[in-house]
């Protein structure tokens, strides 16, 4: 690996010099003591060489960036050096109103309303599957069968409902392009069932009472760490989504009112949520509180206080205790909580504001963030009394406070 310090302590020679980085990565010390960033690769059985730039103009990190997207465009059977070749030939006049440059003012426009994750994957699935291949050419060109020869690369590789994601975001630049004058139609429209189907799977979920309360157990006597006990032992109870349950904050918990309050933002229906905590749920969080109370998150990451704790802590945990993919994950405790309550007739409005589904009538959507609070209170109590009944192994039904 070079560093900066190796680049400028090597002197130029009476022939050039190869210095390599990895990935095919090197930097040629030319005699004349230019010093060119170069990248070799192989494609289509031939090997390959493609310029990167000069250093210091091109410094250490940016080469391996530029290194690193090559390699990616070779991984999706992209040519870099064609690619390269493409992007540049590009009629100035064309460029405006390219597929790339209308997606790009698409995304810009409608970026600001999108959860940050949601925006990268959305762009990223662009510059992986799309451009590569339509990218440059003029929008106006692009036909149903041009857009179908691109979905079909994706859907080759057997991620098919990516392929169905994309078509889906193709049509709204198409929708966007129509509305500025660009074209005259959206071509994704005539790909209806062009595409094969999404086979739709269900979230691993763990429902049978015994059942229940073995996997309680093993989260009680979980040998991770003590954060990570924490945030298993409250996702059963609460059931909200895994990434409203680690991004969770000290300063939206009221633990004296046993409340809380998940700001519309970090929700999936954009939504303010209100989440009524049970007293198993306080006495888990005080005990919490003396170990990251002083910071932001509630379940902070391993590494840093200033971010919450990865996605994948969770699943690995359930993982580690011996569930597969295939009996349980972070989802499965909200099917968990679903299906019991219900299944003992509570009130399924409780149970569905509960989950934070979505709410069809957009009026009543705007004020039911608290709409039957009280009920939900008493029903969130039954069911952690419930889950504790379980964990000592006494299986009994639950006592509905009211039915629907």
């Amino acid at each position: 690996m070079l560093t900066d310090t190796a680049i400028k302590n090597t002197k130029p020679g009476t022939t050039p010099i190869k210095k390599s980085d990895g990935g095919g990565l090197f930097l040629l010390f030319n005699p004349n003591g230019s010093r060119l960033w170069r990248l070799a690769y192989r494609f289509g059985g031939k090997q390959k060489l493609l310029a990167l730039g000069q250093y210091p103009d091109v410094p250490l990190k940016l080469a391996r960036e530029r290194r690193d997207e090559a390699r990616r465009l070779l991984a999706e059977g992209v040519d870099p050096g064609e690619h390269r070749k493409v992007t540049k030939t590009m009629d100035a006049s064309r460029t405006a109103d390219s597929f790339e440059a209308v997606t790009r003012e698409w995304f810009a426009k409608n970026r600001a309303k999108w959860k940050e994750t949601h925006a990268d994957d959305i762009i990223r699935r662009f510059e992986r599957d799309v451009f590569p291949w339509v990218g440059a050419r003029p929008i106006q060109e692009i036909n149903a069968p041009v857009l179908l020869a691109v979905l079909r690369r994706i859907e080759e590789r057997g991620t098919i409902e990516t392929a169905h994601r994309a078509k889906q975001n193709c049509g709204q630049v198409f929708r966007y392009a129509i509305a500025t004058g660009r074209v005259d139609r959206d071509p994704s429209a005539d790909l209806r069932g062009a595409l094969s189907p999404v086979v739709a799977t269900h979230r691993a979920s763990i429902t049978d009472p015994g059942e229940i309360g073995a996997l309680l157990r093993a989260i009680d006597s979980y040998q991770g760490t003590f954060v990570a006990r924490c945030a298993l032992k409250l996702a059963p109870m609460l059931f909200v989504r895994p990434g409203e349950l680690r991004k969770a904050e000290w300063s939206e918990i009221d633990l004296e009112a046993g409340l809380w309050r998940i700001p519309a933002e970090k929700m999936k229906m954009k939504e303010a949520h209100l989440v009524p905590l049970a007293k198993q749920a306080v006495a888990v969080l005080l005990e919490l509180h003396p170990l990251t109370g002083a910071g932001k998150y509630v379940f902070p990451s391993v590494r840093t206080n200033d971010r919450p704790m990865s996605e994948n802590t969770v699943l690995s945990a359930l993982r580690r205790m011996g569930y597969s993919t295939d009996e349980m994950c972070g989802h499965g405790f909200r099917a968990m909580a679903s299906t019991r309550l219900n299944e003992q007739g509570f009130n399924r409005d409780w149970i569905e504001r509960q989950l934070a589904h979505s709410e069809r009538d957009g009026v009543r959507a705007a004020y039911n963030h608290a709409e039957h609070l009280p009920e939900r209170r008493k029903m969130m109590q039954v069911w952690a009394d419930y889950l504790d009944m379980l964990a000592g192994k006494n299986v009994i039904q639950l006592k509905k406070s009211a039915s629907s």
